[in-house]
Formats: structure tokens, sequence, C-alpha cells
């Protein structure tokens, strides 16, 4: 499985990005969301179960960010409102099929990262 990211950019702390994720070929798997700020590890954002019924949330974004999916479109979408300058990193789209959600090892396929940097 190939994830192709995208909508990541710069903007002003406040504001809102929509990210987006496209699996090829299309996947009966769970798919989410990690970070990784410079200097920092790898971090676990959100991520949601294959018929989109369970989502599950970072405390630091919960509130702020909604994950969703088309599987129409074998598409997955993560809408981040309310920046933050520590939202800054590079946002990572994953897939995988343990059913388990919060480490980095839950998943096999990852996508190239795009970069999100809000500026404060």
């Amino acid at each position: 499985v190939q994830l192709q990211a995208s909508g990541g950019g710069l903007v002003q702390a406040g504001t809102s990005l929509r990210l987006s994720c496209t699996a090829s070929p299309a996947s009966s798997a769970i798919m989410g969301w990690f970070r990784q700020a410079p200097g920092k590890e790898r971090e676990f954002v959100t991520g949601i179960s294959w018929r989109g019924s369970s989502t599950y949330y970072a405390g630091s974004v919960k509130g702020r960010f909604t994950i969703s999916r088309d599987n129409a479109k074998n598409t997955v979408y993560l809408q981040m409102n309310s920046l933050k300058a520590e939202d800054t990193a590079v946002y990572y789209c994953v897939a995988g099929r343990t059913g388990r959600y919060y480490s980095p090892g839950d998943y096999s396929y990852w996508g190239q990262g795009t970069q999100v940097t809000v500026s404060s």
C-alpha cells in the first residue's frame, strides 16, 4: 500500500488546515496520522477504524483536530483547527491492520510526510 499525503503548508496560529492522504491500492486498514517535530520523537496524533466508526486522538489535539475517511476515494482527511505553534511538525499518514492505534509499530505503511508550519 502506498500512501500519498498532501495539504501541508505555512499558516498562522489560530487558523485551519486540512491534510489528505490517499491509499493505493484500496486497503481495508485502519489509518491515522503521526507527527514529528524537530528534535522530538514521532508521536501519535489520531487514528480511525476501517469503517470510520471509531476515532482516537492524542490529548494535545482532541477538540481541535478531526479525522475522517472516504473509502470510496481511498482517502483519509485530517481537519486541523485552532492551530498552535506547537503543532508545527512533519505529518505522516499511516495505515495498518493490527487493530491498534497508538504506537508507530502498529502501522505497516507510512506516507512520505507533509510539513505543517504554524507561525505565532
